[in-house]
């Protein structure tokens, strides 16, 4: 057994299904290793980068850790951005990348460099593997970080020593995880306790760190008659059909969810490093609970932080609390939201029929059809605006996405990762076509290993969510810019070897996604979307309207002096609106 076939091995015993990844060179003895086993299979990818966001996809999705695979320096660099997406969003991912020769390093040799130097920033350890010995110490190292810190790690083989004969193999063992639950003091829960008791108006604003916490924090909740807000990496915890829940918060929220952050008299923030501080009260009182006690106080001054995991710390303050009887707070929130999803179901009617269409008419329409156990991967930009406030992620749906990270070309690799681990699970991609365009080299790795998965590009020959950007800022839009030149996807994806249709039409929108969902292919729905869709944040700050004003005033002195592309966006701006 070589040192190759003994980190297979490793992998192996904890339970690695896929590695993803390009293959060459120093990570050929790797790759050959794989071929001589069924346990472990190698998913090839077109480019690097989207084996780093499918390996992202499944540490995020499967409570184990996922794992990608390059060569030497080129391969490795490309792993880069995907990995950087799983640190942010705080997912489990083991990197492997190959090195030149030992006896080589540096002198500059070919396709040299420095990965403990690049690799710094992203991971929290690095196994530099240089000796046979090392090999099975620090491998382990490796995956016991990267499982217990919720991290990116890499393992770095050099390929001479690949094909070294293993030593030390004795030493492998089952890698300890750690199940322990996290509590503050009693001095600390007590004095909590008094703060809430002594409060009239409890909001909550919820992140991902409730995810095992779900069920208490509702009970928190009805216990102090608490609205309760949620991040965007959360709205499958709490979604908008759960008790108490009254929406989203910060750029892409809505009024009530807004609303009961400001305008508490006590702000719980639970499992969240929320990070937009123009959305956070800041004279009210907060009591902050997170594991991770570097986020305390990370965003707004806290009155009072608690280090503890959300449910243990939950399930002792609900034996503290005194309940409360006045839900006037509550109960107006709870009425505000729902008038704002009867109006967005209004939005999103496919009789709706302008052309180009609306977008939200797609994403409303997935929701209401898609299973109530799907996963769904979603692009960065306009993607995350229509899924976020016209979908409905109920039941056991899971969302993935470049949340923190902010990436685009999240969604198609994301999707890959989701269904090969679950492949009795719908999974669906909502993705911009800037995003898309990105990424779409690796469609034809879904149709290789014959993945159903369902892929709705918004196609409004635009990078939509830049636009919003530079009208903020108080920019004209240039078009030159932000115009992305498409071509037919649903014929690609035939040419790929799967499926697909374009819409153009409202009155196809519904048999589209049917067709989809039945599809056993991998299958795109290209969406002939307008790019006038405004979105406007719950709070509009004198600077977001003096932006947004300037630029509307640049956009029609432009398009009274010849620049047909202003008159025509500011044409489909209205027409959308008045739709």
């Amino acid at each position: 057994m070589n040192v190759s076939e003994q980190l297979l091995k490793i992998l192996q015993a904890e339970g690695v299904k896929h590695i993803f990844g390009v293959a060459g060179d120093a990570l050929n003895p790797l790759v050959d290793a794989i071929g001589k086993q069924d346990m472990i299979e190698w998913i090839g990818v077109n480019h690097e980068g989207n084996a780093s966001y499918a390996a992202f996809a499944q540490g995020e999705l499967n409570g184990n850790f996922g794992v990608c695979a390059s060569t030497v320096g080129p391969g490795a660099l490309h792993l880069i951005n995907g990995l950087y997406n799983a640190k942010k969003e705080r997912s489990p991912v083991i990197a492997i990348t190959g090195q030149i020769p030992i006896e080589h390093l540096g002198t500059n040799y070919h396709q040299e460099a420095d990965l403990k130097k690049i690799y710094d920033d992203v991971c929290e350890y690095q196994a530099i593997i240089r000796s046979p010995e090392e090999a099975p110490r620090v491998i382990l190292r490796a995956i016991r970080i990267a499982v217990n810190h919720n991290c990116v790690c890499r393992i770095e083989l050099p390929a001479d020593i690949a094909q070294m004969k293993a030593e030390n193999i004795n030493y492998v063992h089952k890698v300890f995880r750690s199940n322990s639950a996290i509590l503050p003091s009693d001095q600390e829960l007590q004095a909590a306790a008094k703060l809430i008791n002594e409060s009239k108006k409890v909001g909550i604003l919820a992140g991902a760190g409730c995810r095992a916490a779900r069920e208490e924090v509702i009970r928190f909740s009805d216990l102090l008659k608490a609205p309760i807000t949620h991040t965007l990496r959360a709205s499958d915890v709490f979604d908008h059909s759960t008790n108490n829940v009254v929406g989203l918060t910060g750029l892409i929220g809505n009024p009530s969810g807004y609303e009961a952050v400001m305008n508490c008299d006590l702000l719980l923030m639970l499992g969240t490093d929320f990070p937009y501080t123009d959305f956070l009260p800041e004279k009210t009182k907060t009591i902050q609970i997170d594991v991770r006690p570097e986020n305390i106080g990370n965003r707004t001054s806290v009155t009072l932080g608690l280090h503890g995991d959300i449910k243990s710390t939950i399930v002792s303050l609900l034996g503290l609390c005194i309940e409360k009887k006045d839900n006037d707070f509550l109960k107006r929130l709870i009425e505000k939201f729902d008038d704002w999803k009867i109006s967005n179901d209004q939005k999103a009617d496919p009789s709706r029929d302008m052309e180009p269409l609306h977008p939200h008419i797609f994403a409303k329409g997935v929701s209401d059809m898609a299973s109530d156990d799907a996963i769904f991967a979603i692009d960065t930009g306009t993607a995350a605006i229509w899924a976020s406030n016209f979908m409905n992620f109920h039941s056991d749906r899971r969302i993935i996405g470049s949340f923190n990270h902010g990436s685009m070309a999240v969604g198609l690799p994301a999707a890959i990762g989701a269904q090969l681990q679950f492949p009795n699970r719908e999974v669906w991609g909502l993705i911009g076509d800037g995003a898309f365009n990105m990424s779409l080299q690796d469609f034809s790795t879904a149709v290789k290993n014959q993945l159903p998965i369902k892929i709705i590009v918004f196609n409004n020959s635009q990078l939509g969510f830049v636009k919003i950007e530079m009208e903020e800022a108080g920019l004209a839009p240039n078009f030159d810019a932000l115009r992305v030149n498409n071509f037919n996807f649903a014929e690609y994806a035939k040419l790929c070897g799967g499926d697909g249709v374009k819409v153009e039409h409202a009155k196809d929108i519904i048999a589209a996604i049917q067709k989809a969902k039945k599809s056993t292919k991998p299958f795109i729905i290209d969406a002939v979307v307008t790019n006038a869709e405004l979105s406007l944040p719950p709070k509009i700050g004198f600077e977001e309207a003096k932006g947004f004003g300037i630029s509307k005033v640049k956009e029609i002195f432009r398009a009274f002096n010849g620049e047909k592309e202003q008159w025509e966006n500011i044409k489909q701006e209205i027409e959308a609106y008045f739709d």
